[in-house]
């Protein structure tokens, strides 16, 4: 379809939900007062989403991430996004891994199911057996898949730009920053070759664990839209029968991909982004077998710390730290309430550590921070409602393993195994290296800058330039006033003038006054208007931007 037949029916779905709560400021409920049920909106909302094709299929499971964005009702709705599709004829299948692998199908496999064992939004998934008798799993993407999502986007960011129909809440919570995160999430999960790497990353990474297991792709027979990998037999876990409980405890399975998921996220920095209970698999030999990682994260290592620093004083019930912690992660904006926010973040803590029966996971909890944050006028960074999202599906996933499993136990039992492997990984030889080389080089240049400063002292050169201060602005302000000044002693002398000229005998005479008097009482009013509207509805106090703490 044509950039225009897309924009057409994007602003047509924007103009039917113009209303909808996720297109306007969010205002909180009054204490004791229930929300409105908006459920049967949300629906209307997903439904219709859900017929603009897979980018916005994408881009609702993305906003269901986002408490910050979007109400409770609609999170609901947009969670239960289905990816199923209907499958895609074989023949185009086969025509685009012929394409992409540059050979026929039946040299490349000496078996292909042309039957699919999976359907999403963006690819399909077949059975196969390589010549050497590899039993492979074939991701093909759909055909012309990525034109379709580059008009999809190019439509979305046209319409933000020319018409301005993203409201207050999305300039307020960064709209316009979290849809270039959404391009580029989607851009690269659409190169299976990035969705390569994370196997073997994780493959890597989770090699300590002995039950889970990562399937390693075939980088021969992987391409931009094809990509191959080892299959996995098995069932997916939220349907693991009673009798094989009572035969197998899978309660080791459970602690152990917790520990497993907490190491990639604060020791390795790795988030991975879907880990629902679809994508997790328990193989015959009783081992667990992680699939689809095509959308992962990465946390840089001060970003890393905070996070983990937010996770524990939750635990702990450190409130004041964990409401610290947060405001130092995020962005202030320009009606930021401080006090409130630390207020009501101790507050949330204290409940969530001292309850024993709290039915909510860390991952939910942390969704009600970033929540709260955005009543308060607090923009969170986007790793954690990332890592929010991934820590509530980790623990579906662990109590579908085993009930009495609890996520928060396993973070504390393995807090120290995780700081003693943080640790280890600040002694790397590499980052060691550079380190030395660093303080090599101060003390190097040192002297050098030492003898700049006295010298700029001395000779009274020293100057301090304060960032704050917009001098564009203060040009513009200074401008505006004395326009001002100039245009109210212009009317004055106007009116003083017309006043002097009352009595004069003329010819040109209009209800009996002297029509310049009259012209020039005129534009005397009409700049006193100006000048007063201009007053009015032009003079705002400044507010503070939107301000980030350095980590």
């Amino acid at each position: 379809m044509s950039e225009a037949s897309r924009l057409a029916a994007i602003s047509a779905f924007l103009l039917k939900h113009r209303a909808s709560p996720v297109f306007r400021p969010r205002s909180e409920q009054p204490p004791g007062v229930e929300p409105v049920d908006a459920s049967e909106d949300a629906e209307a909302f997903t439904r219709d989403l859900e017929a603009l094709g897979p980018t916005f299929v994408k881009l609702g499971q993305m906003l269901s991430t986002r408490p910050d964005l979007v109400p409770p009702d609609y999170q609901l709705a947009l969670a239960r996004l289905q990816d199923d599709a209907e499958p895609t004829p074989v023949p185009l299948i086969t025509r685009a891994i012929e394409e992409e692998l540059g050979a026929p199908i039946g040299k490349l496999f000496s078996e292909f199911d042309p039957v699919p064992i999976g359907t999403a939004s963006f690819a399909q998934v077949h059975r196969a057996v390589l010549p050497s008798g590899r039993r492979v799993a074939v991701k093909v993407q759909r055909p012309d898949l990525a034109a379709r999502v580059d008009t999809d986007l190019a439509a979305v960011e046209r319409l933000i730009r020319s018409l301005g129909l993203v409201s207050k809440a999305g300039e307020r919570y960064g709209f316009h920053d979290w849809l270039d995160e959404f391009r580029a999430t989607v851009r690269a999960e659409l190169d299976y070759r990035q969705e390569a790497d994370n196997l073997e990353t994780f493959h890597e990474r989770l090699a300590g664990f002995e039950r889970i297991d990562v399937p390693l792709p075939v980088w021969d027979y992987t391409r931009r839209r094809v990509l191959v990998m080892d299959h996995v037999d098995g069932i997916q876990v939220t349907a693991i029968p009673d009798v094989l409980r009572t035969e197998v405890d899978l309660a080791p399975l459970a602690h152990d991909l917790g520990k497993a998921y907490l190491d990639q996220v604060f020791v390795h920095g790795l988030i991975h982004a879907d880990p629902h209970p679809g994508n997790v698999k328990l193989t015959p030999d009783h081992r667990l077998a992680l699939l689809d990682l095509g959308m992962v994260g990465y946390v840089p290592p001060r970003l890393r710390d905070q996070l983990l620093k937010l996770v524990v004083a939750t635990i702990d019930g450190r409130g004041e730290q964990a409401a610290e912690t947060f405001i130092h992660m995020g962005t202030r904006l320009e009606d930021f309430d401080e006090p409130r926010f630390s207020r009501e973040a101790a507050r949330l803590v204290a409940r969530f550590s001292s309850a024993t029966t709290w039915t909510e996971s860390e991952g939910g909890f942390l969704l009600k921070l970033v929540e709260l944050g955005g009543r308060c006028g607090l923009k969170p960074p986007a790793e954690l409602t990332l890592l929010g999202k991934t820590l509530l599906n980790l623990e579906a996933v662990i109590l579908a393993l085993d009930p009495e499993a609890s996520l928060r136990e396993v973070l504390r039992r393995h807090m120290h195994g995780m700081l003693r492997e943080r640790t280890l990984g600040t002694l790397d030889l590499g980052r060691l290296a550079t380190e030395v080389l660093e303080v090599q080089e101060l003390v190097r240049e040192a002297p050098q800058r030492i003898s700049v400063l006295l010298r700029t002292l001395a000779d009274n050169r020293f100057r301090v330039h304060l960032a704050g201060l917009e001098e564009a602005y203060l040009i513009q302000s200074m401008q505006k006033i004395a326009n001002r000044i100039t245009a109210g002693v212009f009317a004055a002398a106007l009116v003083v003038g017309a006043a002097l000229i009352m009595d004069v005998d003329t010819r040109h005479t209009a209800f009996g006054y002297p029509v310049l008097a009259l012209l020039m009482l005129f534009v005397a009013v009409i700049l006193g208007v100006a000048l007063l509207l201009s007053s009015l509805l032009g003079d705002r106090r400044s507010r503070p931007k939107a301000e980030k703490d350095p980590l």
